[in-house]
């Protein structure tokens, strides 16, 4: 799965770092608990909102910081993928562990409004919003990267290949 498409939610603030994105403070709690704190600084009440197949737009270096698994709260709430401005170098690993789709797209947040129906390919870099027509190209992502997604993620793709 290279290409896909949903509902748009827009994060523009820069430099949103992991603790935003899971919060230390929910470690300890029912996974529903923890769901609810996602993001919860930046933009409360969001994950209450957010639902399967919804992608997620951000802005300059979403996911910067520590190297928490970042990445497995928004899947749990969802999000298809994400495409931002740019992302943190590890949580763009943590996102291909976790087999999250992500694309680095400069101009992004200036081609969506939030709600609209937008579309991505990590395979090309193709970026669509499919409500008004703007076509962008982000960073398309190397072949061993998406196959560690489409297998599901790296623990995934090391019990496909038996080293687990």
């Amino acid at each position: 799965m290279t290409a896909v498409a949903g509902r748009s939610w827009v994060i523009a603030d820069s430099y949103v770092n992991t603790d935003a994105i899971m919060p230390h403070a929910g470690y300890d709690l029912p996974p529903k608990e923890q769901e609810a704190m996602v993001l919860a600084t930046v933009r409360p009440g969001w994950a209450t909102r957010v639902g399967p197949g919804d992608l997620l737009v951000a802005g300059r270096a979403f996911g910067t910081g520590s190297s928490r698994p970042a990445p497995t709260m928004l899947r749990r709430l969802g999000i298809a993928a994400l495409v931002a401005e740019s992302v943190g170098e590890i949580f763009f690993r943590n996102c291909v562990s976790y087999a999250l789709p992500v694309l680095e797209c400069p101009g992004v947040l200036a081609a969506v409004t939030e709600g609209d129906v937008v579309a991505v390919d990590i395979e090309t870099g193709g970026f669509e919003n499919r409500s008004t027509g703007v076509r962008l190209s982000g960073e398309p992502m190397p072949a061993m990267l998406r196959e560690t997604i489409a297998a599901g993620g790296t623990h995934a793709l090391l019990r496909a290949e038996g080293y687990m």
